[in-house]
């Protein structure tokens, strides 16, 4: 992996673990979904319009991505509103890389060296870490369902994508019509919210679009890193962001304990590391 690369995914995981923490302090979650995807679908038709559509080989994936990540929206929703933005979103990152490597193994026939499974295996440590604290009834059963299952779902459209975004020729054009594809997510949330959208503040509202915004970019720059690096490795890199969501849950939310939490995310993002510095 070049540095820029490195320096692209990990910019990326800034602005990720950013959009989940706006996520997390909004008062009407679903809404602020539905106004993320708004700031997908705004530069999503740009991007379409301007580079074209995707070769005909990569329609399936955009299809297969589109419903993965309605499945994303309702399942991280549904975390954000039972449990902690500290505990909830390293388990549904962290656990992202080992599924994720798996699946570029059989589906993308990607074999990562064993140094990479090392690091694997000391990210496990680390959500271990914070899964525990989950059974000890700090953060409610129901959130701990749903974070590992965003972990699913993340491993799932990662990989569509990854391979998605290499056979469509266009990797601009895959991007945009995957982004454009969200304004089903935009017309079911508004469309059964809309006296409480009529509702929000301006502020809320802008809040929203700028979080989606920066998580499209967030996304664009992964998906671009995966047309010239391993679906795996930059998935890993892309999970600093629980180093970066792990510090804003504490110190902005004031979510505890900070020493428990830190740790682990400091021992999740030891093995993320390892799995990035043998990337290839």
């Amino acid at each position: 992996m070049s540095v820029g690369t490195f320096l692209i995914v990990l910019f990326a995981a800034l602005l990720h673990a950013l959009w989940n923490a706006i996520v997390k302090g909004a008062g009407d979650r679903a809404l602020v979904l539905g106004l993320l995807a708004v700031g997908h679908v705004v530069p999503g038709l740009g991007l379409a319009l301007y580079y074209g559509a995707p070769a005909p080989e990569a329609f399936p994936y955009v299809v297969a991505t589109t419903v993965i990540h309605w499945g994303y929206y309702v399942l991280l929703n549904i975390a954000y509103r039972t449990g902690d933005l500290s505990v909830v979103y390293p388990i549904a990152r962290g656990l992202a890389p080992v599924l994720i490597a798996v699946g570029a193994l059989i589906w993308a026939d990607e074999h990562l060296p064993i140094m990479a499974w090392v690091g694997i295996f000391v990210v496990s440590g680390g959500i271990l870490m914070l899964a525990g604290q989950a059974f000890s009834s700090q953060i409610a059963r129901t959130g701990l369902v749903a974070a590992v299952g965003v972990a699913v779902v993340i491993a799932s459209y990662s990989i569509v994508d990854g391979i998605g975004i290499r056979v469509s020729g266009n990797p601009g054009g895959y991007i945009g019509w995957i982004f454009t594809a969200e304004i089903f997510v935009v017309l079911y949330v508004f469309s059964t919210r809309w006296d409480r959208l009529r509702a929000m503040s301006s502020q809320a509202i802008g809040i929203g679009l700028s979080g989606g915004i920066v998580s499209a970019a967030a996304y664009g720059l992964v998906l671009l890193a995966k047309t010239t690096a391993p679906l795996g490795i930059v998935s890993a890199l892309r999970e600093t962001s629980v180093i970066f969501a792990a510090l804003i849950g504490v110190l902005w939310f004031s979510e505890g304990p900070r020493s428990t939490r830190l740790i682990a995310a400091i021992v999740v993002a030891v093995g993320i590391g390892t799995i990035a510095s043998v990337g290839g």
